[in-house]
């Protein structure tokens, strides 16, 4: 069955170009050029994945608000933002309501579908194992499940997304070890430039520190990458 694509672009010439684009790659594709249509539409029933342009119409920040919407109805639905504005504010803002990835429209359609399809594959995989018995993984005051996908830190639960559970599972697996940017892409099955790994390292921090102030688990190895803090085990 071929897989599902929610785009919602308001600019009819570019949203046709990349409908176009995923079709010819074997994708079903729904598109949408207002995010009062795209809600309408999503509310029903959900894809397999969403790319969501920021801007939508005369709603500067729409997608974003829809980002927000669409969390509540799924927190694993992958969710890419694609707008012309290159600017870091906009990613850690979209970053932090939830989404898995955020490109540029200036960005190759070969690109853009490599990051699709290494989300998709991550969505499979994880569907895979909620088939099996559950896997606890526990590090002192941390707790993970992977197969329920929850993070606890003192058996106060975490609210991460998808690409942020598999980034912390990547680190506390064997703590001390210091894990690339690019072995935190692989681990969270994604395509991201460097600053974007970084904004998720940061917002898991921040979830961290909002329940424990003093919390040091991730440390940075400059110019290497991060690693769980072994004295949190």
């Amino acid at each position: 069955m071929k897989k599902h694509l929610v785009l919602i672009e308001d600019e009819p010439a570019i949203r046709d170009n990349y409908r176009a684009a995923f079709e010819r790659r074997g994708y079903r594709v729904t598109a949408h050029g207002d995010r009062a249509a795209a809600w309408q539409s999503l509310r029903q029933g959900l894809p397999d994945l969403a790319i969501i342009d920021v801007g939508l119409g005369d709603e500067p920040e729409g997608g974003f608000t829809l980002c927000q919407d669409l969390r509540h109805l799924s927190p694993t639905l992958p969710i890419i933002f694609l707008t012309a504005r290159d600017s870091d504010i906009d990613s850690v803002h979209g970053l932090r309501l939830g989404a898995d990835d955020y490109v540029t429209k200036d960005m190759s359609l070969d690109h853009l579908l490599a990051r699709v399809t290494a989300l998709l594959r991550r969505a499979d995989a994880w569907a895979e194992a909620l088939q099996k018995p559950d896997e606890v993984l526990q590090r002192g005051r941390l707790s993970l499940n992977v197969d329920r996908m929850t993070v606890a830190w003192d058996d106060n639960p975490i609210d991460l997304t998808v690409t942020e559970f598999w980034m912390l599972h990547s680190l506390v697996q064997h703590p001390g070890h210091v894990r690339s940017r690019e072995q935190l892409m692989d681990a969270a099955s994604t395509v991201l430039d460097d600053n974007t790994v970084t904004s998720h390292i940061k917002r898991i921090r921040r979830k961290f520190q909002q329940l424990d102030d003093s919390f040091d688990g991730i440390q940075t190895a400059y110019g290497m990458g991060y690693r769980w803090n072994a004295r949190e085990v």
